[in-house]
């Protein structure tokens, strides 16, 4: 279907950027795979000149008076990632819903905002130039107002009640609010601003989004491919999850380290009985499994930051540092997202429901990468791993992205629109 007269004419055959409009998936999945690897290069290439200052390798302390690690934080977890998220909701809103698909002006700021607003992020962060990091915040702040403007009249005209649209909505509010708080720190405001933005970004934004479409999606998936297979995605899931979730970002905003282990178990629980109900017995395809694999980051990410906590409770001391946090980031969030990504682009392009090599390659490698960068808070020379992780997620995801970015430009191999 398409959307009000977006689809192309005169040479439609032919890749062009005028295919990137057509949908909103295509659009937002474009700049986000893009600024994917612009984000990871400008990181890379700045924990690369801190481990060897030798090289020569130009590169600010401070991004426009902003640490490089707040900024790499709020890039990836306010832009660049966001892209995805909004690619994919301004596309299945209305398909959840039953209304009418988004108008190109509903959607065309929302990508504008993001891909400009991170361009000039990272000028800011390669050159330190306050102004560029000034525009860039407000632009990302236009695009995602918009964003929210264009989804929620979608929950006003819905005449039901869809949580899970409700769910990723509330997300998204919770993730503007981390955003204002990063531009309060970035105008002038004390570094709490970015503290909380931060966090925010990781347990009001991502998680709950995340752990939502995996509540929607993951069961359906399989229920479409796997013969006898039950779909069990009660809603008491998500009323548990929220509560859990929030409570385990209210400890983290006041510092209350030491009691996050009973949250964080019971999170490790409830994670863990997902992936053990969900998980489909017998043969499955790649592309399915990949999602399952995925989500048993969870897990793993909960049990590591419990057991981080009740070592804080025992003795005061932070042993795992950024692990448990990079299981959660680079492990769950990077797995499904070359996951879902892969399986959206496949089905939408017309193509058939199966892990191309160059996925199945970033997948196997994000999963190394993950592993890398957890133990790199175990070793002594910790930057070195750090640079060497950085590097290994270009490698990941550099052939992925080139193959996601020439299908955006191109029709649908089956001649259909969209």
């Amino acid at each position: 279907m398409t959307i009000l007269g977006t689809q192309p004419h005169g040479g439609a055959s032919a890749s062009s950027p005028k295919w990137l409009l057509v949908t909103p998936h295509r659009m937002m999945f474009f700049i986000g795979a893009s600024n994917l690897l612009l984000a990871m290069l400008w990181w890379a290439v700045w924990l690369i000149a801190q481990r060897w200052p030798d090289l020569g390798l130009a590169t600010p302390i401070m991004a426009a008076n902003v640490p490089p690690g707040w900024l790499h934080a709020f890039i990836m977890q306010y832009q660049v990632l966001p892209s995805f998220m909004f690619g994919f909701l301004l596309t299945v809103f209305p398909r959840w819903m039953g209304l009418p698909e988004l108008a190109r002006w509903r959607y065309l700021p929302v990508g504008i905002g993001l891909i400009g607003g991170q361009a000039l992020c990272l000028l800011a962060a390669a050159f330190g130039w306050r102004y560029c990091l000034e525009i860039g915040l407000i632009l990302t702040a236009i695009g995602w107002l918009v964003g929210l403007w264009s989804l929620g009249s979608l929950l006003f005209q819905e005449k039901g009640c869809t949580w899970h649209a409700r769910s990723c909505f509330l997300a998204l509010i919770f993730g503007f609010t981390g955003l204002c708080a990063f531009m309060v720190f970035s105008f002038g405001g004390a570094p709490m601003w970015a503290f909380v933005s931060i966090k925010m970004g990781s347990f009001g934004l991502l998680m709950p989004v995340y752990f939502t479409v995996a509540h929607r999606m993951f069961p359906f998936f399989a229920t479409n491919v796997c013969k006898g297979y039950t779909q069990w995605r009660p809603m008491w899931l998500l009323a548990v999850f929220w509560p859990l979730c929030l409570a385990h970002l209210t400890l983290e905003l006041v510092h209350g380290y030491a009691w996050l282990w009973p949250v964080d178990t019971a999170l490790f629980a409830l994670t863990a009985v997902m992936l053990v109900r969900w998980w489909p017995r017998g043969p499955k395809p790649a592309l399915l499994s990949v999602l399952f694999i995925a989500f048993a980051w969870l897990p793993i990410t909960f049990a590591l930051y419990a057991t981080q906590s009740l070592i804080f409770w025992i003795n005061g001391a932070f042993t795992l540092g950024r692990a448990p946090a990079h299981a959660l980031f680079i492990g769950f969030f990077g797995s499904a997202l070359i996951a879902m990504v892969t399986r959206v682009t496949q089905g939408h392009s017309g193509r058939p429901l199966v892990m191309p090599p160059v996925a199945i390659y970033a997948f196997i490698s994000i999963q190394i990468v993950t592993v890398m960068r957890i133990a790199a808070e175990l070793t002594p020379d910790a930057l070195l791993w750090h640079a060497l992780a950085a590097i290994a997620w270009l490698l990941a995801l550099g052939p992925w992205v080139i193959r996601l970015n020439r299908i955006y430009l191109a029709p649908r191999s089956d001649g259909k629109p969209g």
